[in-house]
């Protein structure tokens, strides 16, 4: 009996070079440490990617949203099209496209271009990164080894952040803001090159996409995302505000629609029928909006206003990455002990204090005295609560539910943090547009000949006039991410509640989950 060469091509396809783990393990790891990097690594060139590309602050923001808004809507697609196509050929391809749109972006020369390469880099994204977690499942077997495997994938997780602040300020100080876009095509192309010899490919399961549910979930998050930021700097009344407002409403509603009746859907509405479950969704979604916020305009504050250096930016921000650090240890250590409540409550206190101390930033503000110390209690508070979030997301979901759970959770956390940024951005325009009223009286009474002539050119203004501006809306705008924070410490005394079978699974799902 002959095999017909569609059933073969769903069989597992070894690796050219089988027997090297090691390799296979960096391979999948680079993947994960290039996609989490490419979140945090252009946050430091912001200033200049404005200064060179003729960016508005306001505009500024969809440099990020752009990425994260197509990764986190595109993600369970993403992961998907791995069972049904093939893990390592999805994951070589989301590698290559990622790689590929890095190139683009890099060479970019206006504002779409580089906003059109940070999008494409983000359904590159979305395609390879869950597909990397689920390589580790089909290279290495269980036991020991896999559990090695995952806490490498962990690490590299968790300090990837770090290291694209790091990375983005000594490329951007040393070369070129490009380069923070340059430097992932030679590290894409030799994982493209090295994934065949290394890993195998897993078996293809029958399925269907969702795609409908995909593209209505991301262009209503995309327009309204673009309502806010167009109100930002056109107010609530202009035409294009209220019509992204009314296409992100319908969307929205399409994509509810959608997910009932498809037979596969994206985004299992299962899932929000517990109550644990939707109001950890909730608190992710309103610490991620309030997270990404508080690192885009502190990264401003502290290059633009305080002078800093993109490396000594860098550097600055390793303080609130211990802390994060730190926090998720204890919980980890503790959460099987007290249940996730707890950690959830303090947490969030602790973020609404930090994000609450943020809002009385000054033009003479130190780093020392009107930053590092919000940051440290924010970190503290958001590392107790991502692996809460994370364990509590999965737990009591039958196992071949879990990755949908958890990521969920994960889109979740891109697209607040979208959501959040953009809403931030409406506050902090028009807060800065109020106060630079009040400051251009002062500098066309002070100002030098030389700044008036400048001014005409660019129509921002220079320090110390400009920093009173950008202090006062960067201030203001941490009112609203301080919102979002008592909203999830409210979520989290109200909603959640424990029993004592979830603390019992907590206990028994702790060490792999937590990875």
């Amino acid at each position: 009996m002959t095999t017909s060469p569609l059933i073969e091509d769903q069989k597992p396809k070894a690796a050219r070079r089988e027997g090297r783990p090691g390799i296979a393990l960096t391979v999948i790891a680079a993947c994960q440490l290039m996609v989490v990097l490419d979140a945090t690594i252009v946050n430091i060139a912001l200033p200049h990617i404005q200064d060179a590309l003729k960016f508005s602050t306001t505009d500024l923001t969809w440099v990020v949203s752009a990425y994260t808004l197509t990764f986190g809507g595109l993600l369970l697609l993403g992961g998907r099209a791995g069972d049904i196509l093939g893990r390592r050929r999805v994951f070589m391809t989301g590698i290559l496209l990622f790689t590929f749109a890095s190139l683009l972006g890099g060479l970019a020369q206006e504002p779409w271009q580089l906003l059109a390469a940070r999008a494409l880099q983000g359904v590159g994204g979305a395609i390879a990164s869950p597909t990397s977690l689920a390589l580790i499942t089909t290279t290495f077997p269980e036991g020991p080894e896999r559990n090695r495997a995952f806490g490498v994938f962990a690490a590299v997780s968790a300090g990837g952040g770090a290291i694209g602040l790091l990375t983005g300020g000594m490329l951007t100080e040393w070369l070129d803001w490009r380069w923070v876009l340059f430097v992932n095509v030679p590290i894409g192309v030799l994982i493209a090159v090295l994934t065949p010899m290394y890993i195998g490919e897993s078996e293809r399961h029958p399925g269907r996409f969702d795609i409908a549910g995909a593209l209505t979930s991301t262009a209503g998050m995309a327009s309204l995302v673009y309502g806010f930021i167009r109100a930002a700097e056109d107010g609530w009344r202009d035409s294009v505000t209220i019509v992204s407002f009314a296409a992100a409403v319908v969307l929205l509603l399409a994509f509810a629609l959608i997910e009932r009746r498809a037979r596969e859907p994206i985004t299992p509405l299962r899932m929000f029928a517990d109550r644990n479950r939707s109001g950890t969704y909730v608190i992710m979604l309103s610490l991620a909006a309030a997270m990404f916020g508080m690192f885009f305009y502190i990264v401003l504050f502290v290059q633009n206003v305080l002078g800093y250096t993109p490396i000594s930016a860098g550097v600055a921000f390793l303080p609130v990455t211990v802390a994060i650090v730190i926090g998720a240890g204890l919980s980890q250590r503790f959460l099987p002990v007290l249940g996730p409540k707890p950690f959830m409550l303090v947490g969030a206190t602790l973020v609404t204090i930090g994000l609450g101390w943020q809002t009385l930033i000054k033009p003479d503000s130190s780093y020392a005295g009107g930053v590092l110390g919000p940051m440290l209690v924010f970190g503290f508070g958001m590392g107790l609560n991502f692996v809460t979030l994370t364990l509590t997301a999965v737990s009591g979901v039958a196992q071949h539910e879990a990755g949908a759970a958890s990521g969920l959770l994960n889109a979740t956390q891109q697209v607040g943090g979208s959501l959040g940024l953009s809403i931030l951005t409406t506050v902090f325009g028009t807060a800065s547009r109020d106060e630079a009223g009040k400051q251009l009286p002062k500098f066309l009474a002070n100002g030098t000949a030389e700044q008036k002539a400048e001014f005409a050119k660019t129509h921002q203004l220079p320090a110390p006039w400009g920093n009173e501006v950008l202090a006062h809306g960067i201030s203001t705008a941490f009112v609203p991410a301080a919102a979002m924070a008592i909203l999830a410490l409210l979520t989290a005394a109200v909603v959640i509640r424990v029993r004592k079978s979830d603390l019992e699974a907590l206990a028994g799902t702790a060490g792999p989950a937590a990875g």
